[in-house]
């Protein structure tokens, strides 16, 4: 692909305002004139050479919980020793999402470390990214998968993935996808009465026994944002703790269609307190040996995701894969249980950055703005629930920039359309590099076109160095395809 030239704007002069440290307190009254700055964008870097991907995996030097982008003593930004902003020059000039391959390998390896000793399922939330190429590394990593939907479980298959290693959770699953995991050998969650007859159902379609978990909401506070929080009694997902009885009943009702084989819960996201995991298992495993006690031949223990990550970049230690496996591993051992965890957020958020360029600085009298050519459409999560992601410039700023509060937001014709709010940054040059951290996971899966804005590409940076394109960025094209051969 070559490379987008900036050469050819070298001594363009644009209006806009001016964010120096001599004129940072005029530009704020809103009275004060604009002023004519000049744009010289710097020197073309080398242009990078954006290959095919490759399924090579090599092994990693260490496992652990890193920032893959780090900013350099020259004050630019490095994915794993690449600038981003070379990789900025070599694509196609539009918001784009990039990977550290090394890092999504060191994230699963540092869950395989943690689980040594146990018989276990890493599998991974599909739901976090649903890149097929992303998915297919997992699976050659050795993760199971984990799915919410039937297009979620299609994809699994496409991508390679045992599905005896796959779980079917969710609250509103359809027959038609319940028959496709019947027949493929899926694990398949109990959510509620309707969920049992629909898989008794799908059973039956397919001649095959299905082996079923129940999910069980044991009502812990995950403590964390009440839209990620799913294990308490409010949460729409899972069984009632008295009505357990009930399914034991209903499934012993139906030999031939179901077998229960585990027990499941699910707490929430973002939880960075283990021992919250800990009080679960411990509720769990004494429903386990209340089943046990029926005549269930019950293995499998499936303790849900959730692992919160480092968004605020302030260095804080939080729980790692292993810190979390510990507090449950002598209660799995105990009573001789398969474990499986279902991480989605730690395993992929923190190898991914949304890469931006900026449109332009302004102010309203009260309150500085960084535009940028990203938005809400592409990263939603700080509009949905107020998320926090860390940003940062790719370069260095202008010599004479001066350090403020700006809200980042993006085009889209929304007062929610931001990714951050009140951040200290230097005023960037107008086209500069902006980068909003730990993207990987419900970022680009929960992306939209809304305002016609096209969801974008995504590369990553390989074990060699190299950059790859894995997702093409979609097109105005794309969305007219959608209506070829209508009319009114």
């Amino acid at each position: 692909m070559a490379a987008a030239s900036s050469s050819s704007s070298s001594h363009l002069h644009i209006q806009s305002l001016s964010f120096t440290k001599q004129t940072l307190t005029k530009s704020l009254n809103p009275n004060t004139p604009k002023t004519l700055i000049s744009f010289k964008p710097s020197k073309p870097f080398k242009p990078l050479t954006i290959k095919s991907v490759t399924s090579q995996t090599q092994s990693p030097q260490t496992h652990t919980f890193t920032h893959c982008f780090t900013k350099k003593e020259d004050g630019y930004l490095y994915c794993e020793g690449l600038k981003v902003q070379e990789v900025m020059e070599a694509v196609e000039k539009r918001p784009f999402y990039l990977y550290s391959k090394p890092q999504i390998t060191k994230n699963v390896e540092a869950y395989k470390q943690a689980l040594d000793g146990l018989n276990s399922v890493i599998g991974y939330a599909i739901k976090a990214n649903n890149n097929l190429l992303i998915l297919k590394h997992l699976k050659e990593l050795g993760c199971g998968a984990v799915l919410v939907s039937g297009n979620e479980l299609r994809l699994a298959l496409l991508a390679g993935f045992d599905p005896t290693r796959c779980v079917f959770n969710g609250n509103g699953k359809l027959l038609e996808d319940l028959v496709l995991a019947a027949q493929e050998g899926v694990f398949v969650n109990i959510d509620s009465e309707f969920d049992l007859d629909n898989i008794v159902a799908a059973a039956r379609i397919a001649g095959k026994r299905v082996n079923v978990l129940l999910r069980i909401n044991p009502d812990v506070d995950p403590q964390v944002h009440p839209y990620v929080a799913t294990g308490n009694k409010n949460s729409k997902f899972g069984i009632r703790n008295e009505k357990l009885q009930w399914f034991l009943d209903a499934v012993k009702s139906y030999p031939d269609e179901l077998k229960l084989v585990g027990a499941h819960c699910h707490l929430g996201s973002t939880i960075t307190k283990v021992d919250i995991f800990r009080d679960a298992a411990a509720i769990m495993v004494k429903f386990i040996d209340e089943i046990r006690a029926q005549g269930f031949d019950i293995s499998y223990l499936n303790i849900g995701g959730g692992l919160g990550i480092d968004y605020y970049h302030t260095g804080a230690v939080l729980p790692t894969p292993r810190d979390l496996i510990d507090t449950v591993r002598e209660l799995v051992k105990s009573r001789n249980l398969n474990l499986i965890i279902e991480p989605g957020r730690s395993l992929i958020a923190n190898t991914c950055c949304f890469v931006n360029r900026v449109t332009g600085v302004k102010t309203n009298g009260t309150k500085n703005f960084i535009v940028i050519d990203g938005s809400m459409a592409e990263l939603i999560r700080p509009s949905l629930y107020d998320a926090y992601q860390h940003i940062e410039l790719v370069s260095p700023p202008p010599p004479d920039s001066a350090v403020s509060t700006f809200d980042v937001v993006g085009p889209v014709c929304e007062s929610a359309d931001f990714l951050g709010k009140n951040r200290e940054l230097p005023a960037p040059a107008r086209g500069s590099g902006l980068v909003v951290h730990d993207a990987g996971a419900y970022c680009m899966s929960m992306a939209s076109t809304y305002n016609l804005k096209m969801r974008p590409p995504e590369y990553w940076v390989e074990e060699d160095g190299s950059v790859a394109k894995i997702r093409h960025g979609e097109t105005f094209e794309d969305h007219m395809r959608l209506f070829e051969g209508l009319s009114i």
